[in-house]
Order: structure tokens, then sequence, then C-alpha cells
């Protein structure tokens, strides 16, 4: 698995936090991103697909 870096702002990773842990959705940040990232793209693919934008799997 490939490891990224990124600036993310305070106040944003404090709200990040909040999910993580013990009570919280997420064992730990790196699972938090990866599933932000999942959904974003599967909302990008979403609006793409209303749009006629997306090509066809093969």
């Amino acid at each position: 698995m490939a490891k990224i870096s990124v600036e993310i702002p305070d106040e944003l990773l404090a709200d990040l936090d909040e999910h993580v842990g013990d009570d919280g959705k997420f064992v730990n940040r790196s699972d938090a991103v990866r599933a932000s990232i999942r959904k974003t793209l599967d909302v990008l693919d979403e609006i793409d697909s209303r749009h006629g934008r997306l090509e066809a799997e093969e």
C-alpha cells in the first residue's frame, strides 16, 4: 500500500479526530481518510454518470 502525505488544517483534523478511536467510527486516521476518498470518488462517479461522462467499464 502506498503512503502519501497531505497538509490538513488543524480545525479539519480536529473534526476528523472526533470520529477516530475506540468511541469513533474509524480505527485510525488512515481508515477515515480512505473512507472519505472512496465516498468522494463514488459521488464524483455518480455526477459524471448523470452527465454522460463515464466511460464504459470493460
